[in-house]
């Protein structure tokens, strides 16, 4: 098991960017894949992002050009650029571990878009 902290979220207008940060407890190296999640109110939980212990990535259509998943194995960070936001990328964040069918997630952090 493994705990996952995120932070970055909050309040941006829209056009604006934020960065979250996802650290874990231990480390990721060479066997998790890191995804990252939102839940917006009333939406389904949907998958954003996810990078494999390869290093290849897997997008949502809705953020695809916008959005960078990327994990640092060293300091067992994982990231999410978000490039131009837009009022619908308002969720809760959160990020996620997947091995052999076992999933760890965070807390979360709130990503607000709004002028």
């Amino acid at each position: 098991q493994v705990q996952l902290v995120e932070s970055g979220g909050g309040l941006v207008q829209p056009g604006g960017s934020l960065r979250l940060s996802c650290a874990a407890s231990r480390s990721i190296f060479g066997i998790y894949t890191m995804g990252w999640y939102r839940q917006a109110p009333g939406k389904q939980h949907e998958l954003v992002a996810s990078i494999r212990p390869s290093g290849s990535t897997n997008y949502a259509d809705s953020v695809k050009g916008r959005f960078t998943i990327s994990r640092d194995n060293a300091k067992n960070m994982v990231y999410l650029q978000m490039n131009s936001l837009k009022p619908e990328d308002t969720a809760i964040y959160y990020c996620n571990a997947a091995f052999k069918g076992f999933d760890d997630w965070g807390q979360g952090t709130q990503v607000t878009v709004s002028s």
